[in-house]
């Protein structure tokens, strides 16, 4: 599946963008708006019940030419049919990267290595309906036969992160039967809250790892199990509380889980694109099954758009190229997500894992060393909070950061006039870090005011805004489990291209692992398990445990 040996920056479409980024320069897009009236309706598309306008962005016709050429030769088209196709694009870990198939909804086969998974993935849906059925019906209660009142989800990574941003996007369809909690943290205060909050008799525990093994999920699993059993539960009742998904069967049975209760992962699903299957089960409990549905039908919408729209008309790689186009050649290391949706304020953490996960590496498929940067780094925060906080350094700061603005036509909430205040915030902020403010307009305006000419030339220079900051605006008509489901299959298929064109395997995290096995290591010493540890030590690491374990030790 890799492009071939040939660096990325010899392509001769990535050099005529070079060359078309320095006739660009010094090219303002006050200059762009002000010589083509119809700017913002071309550089507009909708797909999936999304649209974006891109024409805040520095970049002309020529430009969208130069980048889809660019996506062209570096296959998008071909690795988009192999995904969903079901080939091992997966390369290291020589597996399918499937999510696709968890929100696909025509029945068709779906083959990974010659099986047909689709029925397998129905049968899922299928068990978490009559599973959620049970739980809001009462069917299903707790050892002393109550209802249950709350559900804890413990995980971490795309089992937590994905899960919780979706509960929270889709707060207004909450049924209210249950609330729902997140534990990921091995920081035992995040569990310690949490189980403050909750009674252990109408307490329901999902523990979503697909190892079993992973040693945040297990540790607060253990505490789990533990403060059911201290406060009124028995070992014969843990089936009643404790829910798993995990492709480690064996291993959640000796937790104490009946088998019934244990729900699958698969291989082919990488943690941070696993919300769709059964880890979105915290999601289906607190809306839903039909509402949960109606999330994955929102996804399917998206996945069909960038399977089908062409590149140019395609919201995916329009945003993908133009995300690459300011990492490679203007020098952008870090990207903004900004939502101006209260229920959407953990997005940015979500792409942060989805983005800095899939795309953070360092050579080909083929094991080579980049000739340029991959993705750049992640962050961001809802609106119009971080105008008070961030945008300063947006709008006057030294460094380019583009930014994706993310707004509802509607609100769940109509209060007095905030809505229409809140999009006036967000629409002002685009076109602020668009516009800027020349010395000129700013002299103008403190005159204006009647300072005095030199205090003028003092003030002047401090409120010059350069302006010509690229940014998106996605609008959605409301946020509901049809566009949140179209929202984040957006972002994963941005994803996904922009590690096409780097050339990059976007679903395996190696760098994550050497934490993780450096870390049982460290541990043992730590405990005092390993007095020697298994080899040289580093002497920053040695001294620090030294100081642990004598404050530990008085």
């Amino acid at each position: 599946m890799s492009q071939g040996s040939a660096p990325l920056t010899s392509r001769p479409e990535w050099q005529a963008l070079k060359s078309h980024k320095a006739e660009l320069e010094n090219t303002h897009m006050r200059d762009l708006f002000r010589d083509d009236p119809d700017r913002a309706s071309r550089f507009f598309i909708s797909g999936g019940g999304l649209s974006l306008d891109y024409s805040r962005n520095r970049m002309t016709d020529d430009t969208i030419a130069g980048l889809m050429a660019l996506a062209r030769s570096c296959g998008v088209p071909e690795r988009t049919a192999a995904m969903f196709r079901g080939d091992h694009i997966n390369v290291t870990e020589k597996r399918p990267a499937l999510h696709v198939a968890l929100r696909g909804s025509s029945g068709d086969p779906i083959l990974v290595d010659g099986t047909n998974i689709t029925p397998e993935v129905e049968h899922t849906l299928d068990r978490m309906e009559q599973f959620v059925d049970d739980v809001l019906s009462k069917r299903w209660q707790g050892h002393t036969g109550k209802p249950f009142t709350d559900v804890v989800s413990i995980g971490i990574g795309g089992s937590f992160l994905g899960p919780k941003l979706v509960s929270e996007a889709l707060r207004p369809y909450w049924h209210g039967q249950l609330n729902c909690h997140y534990v990921a943290n091995i920081d035992g205060t995040q569990i310690a809250e949490v189980l403050r909050r909750v009674n252990p008799e109408t307490t329901l525990f999902l523990i979503q790892s697909k190892s079993f093994r992973t040693q945040e999920t297990l540790e607060n699993s253990k505490v789990a199990r533990a403060w059911f059993l201290d406060n009124g539960g028995s070992e014969d009742q843990i089936a009643k509380h404790f829910v798993a998904v995990t492709a480690n069967t064996p291993e959640a049975v000796n937790f104490g889980i009946s088998e019934d209760n244990i729900f699958p992962m698969w291989d082919w699903v990488g943690g941070r694109y696993s919300l769709w299957s059964a880890i979105g089960l915290p999601v289906a409990l607190t809306i839903g099954m039909k509402n949960f549905r109606a999330l994955l039908a929102g996804a399917n919408g998206m996945d069909q758009h960038f399977r089908n729209a062409p590149l140019e008309q395609n919201l995916p790689v329009v945003m993908a190229m133009l995300g690459l186009w300011y990492n490679n050649f203007w020098g952008a290391e870090t990207y903004t997500i900004l939502p101006y949706d209260h229920y959407l304020r953990s997005l940015p953490a979500h792409l942060q894992q989805l983005d800095m996960e899939s795309n953070g590496k360092s050579v080909t498929q083929n094991g080579e060393p980049l000739t340029c940067h991959s993705g750049p780094v992640i962050w961001g925060g809802v609106g119009a909070n971080g105008q008070h906080a961030f945008h300063q350094l947006l709008h006057q700061g030294t460094r380019l950061i583009p930014a994706d603005f993310i707004i509802p036509l509607e609100t769940h909430n109509q209060v007095a006039c905030h809505h229409v205040t809140l999009f006036a915030n967000c629409l002002s902020q685009s076109r602020a870090l668009m516009s800027g403010k020349t010395l000129d307009e700013a002299r103008a305006e403190l005159k204006a005011e009647g300072m005095n000419a030199d205090d003028i030339d003092k003030l002047a220079p401090h409120k010059v805004i350069p302006g010509n900051k690229p940014s998106n605006t996605l609008l959605m008509d409301k946020s509901t489990p049809e566009t949140v489901g179209a929202l984040i299959a957006l972002y994963e298929h941005r994803t996904f291209v922009q590690g096409i064109i780097w050339d990059v395997d976007s679903f395996d995290q190696w760098g994550v692992e050497l934490g993780k096995q450096m870390g049982k290591g460290i541990l043992d010493r730590l405990t005092g398990d390993s007095a020697g540890g298994d080899g040289p030590i580093d002497s920053s690491t040695d001294h620090l445990i030294r100081i642990f374990r004598s404050h530990h030790s008085s």
